[in-house]
């Protein structure tokens, strides 16, 4: 059985929107005890050409389009890397101003890459030494083993997991990105 207790948590077995939603219920259970940076994944507004479109900071509710909008008639869609550095350096800055935890919508196709995304604020609480809850779809489970391997546990899309999890979190300022 895996230790409940690494500094990273995340979270498999159910789609996406699921998984979204239960982070978000997480962050509204726990608003008042602690303090929450991150980006949570939500529906995009009415006319939104690309799907579920965007992030919202859970420090000021800014919302940040995931997707460029490429015009009408336009049938793809193009992730907007701008704004994920936007929202990214938004939680690096809430990082630093001092959190508790810290909740990443998901580990997902641009940091896979290496190509930025929410690299920034994911090494930004390592560095902290603050806890991580994310997701991780199985499609990156190899790129985020060789990211965050061994500091992180895979829970069930269950509240009572995050909770256990988050109840056992503690300290981590001893881990560092260099150790990854």
């Amino acid at each position: 059985m895996e230790r409940q207790d690494k500094p990273i948590a995340i979270v498999q077995g159910a789609a996406s929107a699921e998984i979204q939603q239960l982070l978000a219920a997480f962050v509204d259970r726990n608003r008042q005890r602690l303090r929450i940076a991150g980006l949570i994944e939500g529906a995009a507004g009415e006319g939104a050409a690309c799907g579920a479109g965007q992030l919202r900071s859970i420090g000021s509710g800014d919302r940040f389009a995931l997707f460029q909008e490429l015009g009408p008639g336009s049938v793809s869609c193009s992730l907007d890397s701008s704004n994920l550095l936007e929202a990214s350096e938004q939680v690096c800055g809430d990082i630093a101003r001092g959190c508790d935890i810290v909740v990443l919508s998901k580990f997902g196709k641009l940091e896979a890459e290496n190509r930025w995304g929410l690299i920034a604020a994911f090494v930004a609480a390592m560095e902290a030494g603050v806890p991580i809850l994310t997701s991780v779809s199985p499609k990156y489970m190899e790129a985020w083993s060789a990211f965050a391997a061994p500091f992180f546990v895979t829970l069930p899309p269950e509240i009572a997991a995050l909770e256990a999890w988050q109840a056992g979190a503690g300290d981590y300022s001893s881990y560092h990105r260099h150790a990854l």
